[in-house]
């Protein structure tokens, strides 16, 4: 697929990673309706978040298979600064930056049952949006060929209705965005900037994606 080819409306618009960004340029172009399980975490590594939506998410962020690694993360929490632990699923190699705040004098953990209640949420409510909804897109920043291929061999057996994907490849030194033809049913994928945040990356690459009216 071509970017021509995947703009259109679609019931819901997720992020798969690997980090923050996608969610958040999909909530500043009002492209977001709801809170994913991956949406603010670290997922280096596509073949990891393939290998969690095959087992539907079984074991995923399981007390057992956390724990702490280096370093903090800060945030703005209605303007106020938090910084939170980093926090990573051995099992997944997926971090969580966002919901572990650091408390003085409390373990990482103790607020652990909390952030399970409200992870479990999101993962319901991501699998409910994408098995019942007529029309999905995808998007995913870095990714590989053969990582793509697996990523919709494996959406082909969860999504009901239509999907498609989008897949942005970042490369250093790149200045533009260029299409790369992968020849994969119902991929998207374009290379870009190795720039994150780079609003006039996103805006050309979202641009003429939307919501269905429906579900505005």
């Amino acid at each position: 697929m071509n970017l021509k080819e995947i703009k259109g409306s679609y019931d819901v618009i997720v992020s798969l990673g690997s980090a923050c960004n996608p969610a958040m340029e999909l909530k500043r172009l009002n492209l977001r309706t709801f809170s994913g399980p991956l949406d603010w975490s670290v997922s280096l590594s596509l073949s990891d978040v393939n290998r969690l939506l095959k087992n539907k998410f079984n074991n995923f962020m399981e007390l057992e298979n956390m724990q702490l690694t280096d370093g903090a993360f800060a945030f703005a929490n209605d303007g106020v600064g938090v910084q939170s632990y980093l926090i990573e699923d051995t099992h997944y190699n997926i971090i969580s930056v966002h919901d572990f705040p650091i408390i003085p004098h409390q373990h990482w953990s103790a607020t652990y049952t909390s952030y399970k209640e409200k992870l479990t949420n999101r993962i319901n409510r991501f699998i409910e949006k994408i098995t019942t909804s007529e029309s999905v897109l995808f998007i995913r920043w870095a990714a590989t060929y053969e990582q793509s291929l697996e990523l919709q061999a494996i959406l082909e057996q969860i999504v009901k209705g239509n999907f498609n994907i989008l897949i942005l490849c970042p490369e250093e030194g790149f200045k533009d965005v260029s299409e790369i033809n992968w020849g994969i049913d119902k991929v998207c994928a374009v290379k870009v900037p190795r720039l994150p945040n780079d609003l006039e990356t996103w805006n050309y690459v979202l641009e003429g994606i939307t919501l269905s009216s429906r579900k505005q």
